[in-house]
């Protein structure tokens, strides 16, 4: 069939190489345009862009599939629009532009955490198990019959960024065979059963970790927002990133929020176990192990601010 890909980040570039090399044609890739990136603020291609470019693929480079471009890709007569992370809503005519609409390679197992950050969302709830699903798009936000469901058990200390990269590989290979189906008239969807749950894009703040809750639901939000959008402490006044943490090795209890070098570990207490910083960043600062940022400081004790 002849496809349009719809893309930006690092989680779709799977997708996009296994649907080049399958039996389809993609007759353009659209991703987000060039974004700064870095303390220098480089302008620099989307993971997708790159990828389509090493490909030597036809990119449309757009913000949001305003008028301008919905016109540009209806015209490419295609048979089937791919989604993976794009970043931008597709509407009507473009919807039912292509000969079989459009299908959405989504993280989460539907639809439990509809919208933009479902793998930081089932992390910070403390999911045990999530996955991902391909499903038809329609209008409503990630509400469209499902092709295709893969489980996926969230191993005890990964990160948002490990479970996206594992999600991304697994979806890969869902969504060919999807577009196979498709494309042979096999494929059969079967609308969403359950209570839907949200899952809205977060912001630094909700990156700030609660020591006053227990140590599994500090861990959860840490492990969630990492490394997007990034977990931190506010001591003395100052933005502490937290890079990296585990629970503590000792079974001495401490305040919540009081901070300490308790044996080899920079730990901070909780409502019940401390957690110990591995890797920090403090304001302004490069990264560095945690046990360095406290030797820095020169002090016995400190406290996350509230």
């Amino acid at each position: 069939m002849r496809l349009i890909f719809a893309g930006t980040p690092a989680a779709a570039v799977p997708s996009l190489r296994a649907l080049a090399t399958s039996s389809h044609t993609i007759a353009t890739v659209v991703t987000r345009p060039d974004a700064p990136i870095g303390r220098k603020r480089v302008l620099t291609p989307s993971p997708v862009a790159a990828t389509a470019d090493e490909l030597q693929l036809p990119t449309l480079k757009t913000r949001r599939l305003d008028p301008e471009a919905s016109a540009h890709l209806e015209a490419l007569d295609a048979d089937l629009g791919v989604i993976v992370a794009y970043g931008g809503l597709v509407r009507e005519p473009l919807l039912s532009a292509p000969r079989l609409g459009w299908i959405n390679l989504h993280f989460s197992l539907l639809p439990r955490w509809r919208g933009a950050a479902p793998v930081q969302h089932a992390l910070i709830a403390g999911d045990a198990e999530t996955g991902s699903s391909v499903f038809r798009l329609v209008a409503e936000l990630d509400a469209g019959d499902v092709y295709s469901e893969v489980r996926y058990r969230v191993p005890p200390l990964a990160t948002a960024a490990d479970v996206l990269r594992e999600l991304s590989i697994i979806g890969a290979e869902q969504i060919v065979g999807v577009v196979d189906a498709l494309a042979a008239g096999t494929a059969v969807a079967t609308p969403q059963a359950g209570t839907p749950t949200l899952a809205p894009k977060l912001d630094a703040a909700d990156g700030r970790l609660d020591v006053t809750q227990p140590a599994d639901v500090v861990l959860a939000r840490f492990r969630g927002v990492t490394p997007e959008p990034g977990a931190h402490l506010v001591v003395d006044g100052q933005r502490l990133k937290v890079l990296a943490a585990h629970r503590a090795e000792s079974t001495a209890r401490r305040a919540p929020g009081q901070l300490a070098l308790q044996g080899r570990e920079v730990v901070v207490g909780t409502a019940d176990d401390a957690i110990a910083l591995e890797r920090v960043q403090p304001a302004g600062k490069a990264a560095m192990v945690a046990g360095d940022w406290w030797r820095g400081l020169r002090v016995d004790e400190l406290r996350v601010e509230k």
